[in-house]
């Protein structure tokens, strides 16, 4: 399935030859809440949604029940100085839907280190208020300061 064109004939003993197909799938996170057994794919324009199901069920082993295609526009924008306009490459979705006893869900890469995060997060937060809070105690009494400074 493969769009390029190749030799027939090259120099030398033995004709080695690598035939790479010009299809790509991206997995995508979802924008809209989608049901357990369907998985959107980013996919490259020239596939169609039969070749989506043979690359997944001979590529990974991946029962595939239906597959459904979307091409989704890019934005385009104006320069307001120069003022010609740009516009953004399409993209072609692929959903594809697993039999019912399957469950997709998208995998989680940092568990630990997100919620490590946002616990810092807070932490630093809580911080900065109680140093805040001090400092302005500290200088709440200070003559020459203005009486709005305090709280």
């Amino acid at each position: 399935m493969s769009t390029r064109w190749y030799p027939i004939y090259q120099r030398g003993n033995p004709q080695l030859r690598v035939f790479l197909p010009n299809f790509w799938l991206k997995l995508v996170r979802p924008a809209n809440e989608q049901p357990a057994n369907v998985v959107q794919f980013a996919c490259s324009m020239e596939m169609t949604r039969h070749d989506v199901k043979h690359y997944l069920e001979k590529i990974y082993n991946v029962p595939v029940v239906n597959v459904r295609t979307r091409i989704a526009l890019g934005g385009t924008k104006r320069d307001l100085v120069l003022g010609y306009i740009t516009k953004e490459e399409d993209t072609k979705y692929a959903y594809v839907t697993l039999p019912r006893t399957k469950q997709f869900t998208f995998p989680d890469i940092f568990p630990t280190d997100a919620k490590q995060k946002i616990e810092n997060d807070k932490k630093s937060l809580e911080d900065a208020k109680k140093n805040h809070k001090k400092f302005l105690d500290k200088n709440k009494d200070r003559p020459g300061t203005p009486g709005w400074f305090s709280i």
